[in-house]
Parts: C-alpha cells; sequence; structure tokens
C-alpha cells in the first residue's frame, strides 16, 4: 500500500503525515507514506486544496488534517 501526503510542507501537512503514521501502526499495515511537494504531481491528482490523502492512488481526503480515526476509516 502506497499512501501520499500531498502539500507544500506546511504544519497541517506534517500533522497528517503523522496522522497516517499514527493510523499505519495502529492497524499494523505494511505501507509506504510518501510526501509530495511537488506542484505539478499534486495537479495530475486534481486537488485544489491542500494537504491532500491519497491511499493507493485515490484521494481520500483534502482541504482538512484527517484524523487517525478518519484515516482508519479510509483504510478498512
Amino acid at each position: 500500500m502506497i499512501i501520499k501526503i500531498l502539500g507544500a510542507g506546511c504544519s497541517n501537512c506534517k500533522k497528517l503525515y503523522h496522522n497516517a503514521l499514527l493510523a499505519i501502526a495502529e492497524k499494523g499495515i505494511d505501507a509506504e507514506v510518501i510526501k509530495v511537494t511537488d506542484y505539478s504531481e499534486i495537479a495530475d491528482y486534481n486537488v485544489m486544496r491542500t494537504p491532500a490523502l491519497v491511499i493507493d492512488d485515490k484521494v481520500v481526503s483534502y482541504g482538512k488534517v484527517a484524523s487517525k480515526e478518519e484515516i482508519l476509516e479510509f483504510l478498512n
């Protein structure tokens, strides 16, 4: 599983990254979490507001910091 955090590296992006790490640790799954800061790559996902959360190339959340609990739901 590949999880991407889309954003410029702001504090909200860092919080989302941290929440994603907590969620995969709690779930006990093997996933790679990648920070994507390149605007052209972010644009490829048609995301207008960051931070955004992408799981296996599907945008599941954008424009807010998803909580650990929300990310756990996305992983189910």
